[in-house]
Formats: C-alpha cells, sequence, structure tokens
C-alpha cells in the first residue's frame, strides 16, 4: 500500500512537471498535467487516477495564477470523475473508448458549468485550447501507458514495485 502511496506521489509531482508546459489558451491552466492523471488511472486505479487529476488541475490553476478564482474546485472535480470513468473504461480493455471518452469529456462536457456562468462566447473560446490540451495528454498517456504497464504491472498486481 505505501508503495501505491509513493506512485501516486510521484504521479502527482509529475503534474506539476506537466503544468508548466502550457498550451496556448485562453485560460493559462490548459497543460500537461493530465497524462500523469491518466497514468495513475490506468496503472493504479480509479481512485488514484482520480486523486492525480484533481491535484494536477489545482497545482497547474495554481502555477497559473487562478484565473478562474474558487471555480478551478469544480474543475478539479471534474478532472477527477473523467479519471475515474477513464480507469473503468481502460481497464476493462477499451482503451480507445476511454480515450475518446476523455478527450470529448474533457473537451465539450467539463466547461458547460462555465457556458452558463460565463457565457457561450466564453465557452466557445476555450473548446480550441481544450480539445488540443486534451489530445496531446491522451496520446502522451497511450504512448506510455502500454510501456509502463509492461514494465511495473506484474510487479503492481504483485506489491513489489521498486520505486
Amino acid at each position: 500500500m505505501s508503495k501505491k502511496i509513493t506512485l501516486t506521489s510521484v504521479l502527482i509531482a509529475l503534474t506539476v512537471v506537466g503544468a508548466t508546459i502550457k498550451v496556448p489558451a485562453i485560460i493559462g491552466s490548459v497543460a500537461f498535467d493530465s497524462f500523469p492523471a491518466l497514468l495513475a488511472a490506468a496503472l493504479l486505479g480509479g481512485p488514484a487516477g482520480a486523486v492525480v487529476a484533481g491535484m494536477g488541475h489545482l497545482l497547474s490553476a495554481l502555477m497559473g495564477g487562478f484565473p478562474l478564482g474558487g471555480l478551478h474546485g469544480l474543475v478539479a472535480i471534474e478532472m477527477a470523475l473523467l479519471a475515474f470513468i477513464f480507469s473503468f473504461f481502460y481497464r476493462s480493455g477499451r482503451s480507445w473508448v476511454a480515450a475518446i471518452f476523455f478527450v470529448l469529456g474533457n473537451t465539450f462536457v467539463a466547461p458547460l458549468p462555465f457556458m452558463f456562468l460565463m457565457g457561450e462566447a466564453f465557452y466557445l473560446a476555450l473548446l480550441p485550447s481544450l480539445f488540443v490540451g486534451s489530445v496531446l495528454n491522451m496520446a502522451i498517456a497511450l504512448v506510455a501507458i502500454p510501456r509502463l504497464i509492461s514494465i511495473l504491472g506484474p510487479r503492481l498486481s504483485e506489491g513489489k514495485v521498486n520505486l
């Protein structure tokens, strides 16, 4: 269990690194902070993926100056939910369904509350950068996950991960 917590912590730290690499966007929190959450969701399961996703978004928003203020709490919850559901699909062998779900959910569904809070123009302005950020994060995750599973997978299931 402590090795799972350690790996989760390492992936949260990786979100900080990813958060420093921004995707040009209308707001400053679109970054490479999602792929560590997707790695956690695939390797460690939904709860760990959700923790990494929520923390990752908050850290990315912090580094971007919290441009949406307290609304980043809502976004962190949405990201956690997306990672949790991604884990369900990915771990049940439906990796492409998981990937498409995450990209579409992160691009179109997660920002929906902002359409009602800040207007349709703000929502529409977010979509291109969210789509690009989602696709790039997913591409990195889809390349990294199978390689990490081949290295860590058997050890994770046996509880013998050497970090």
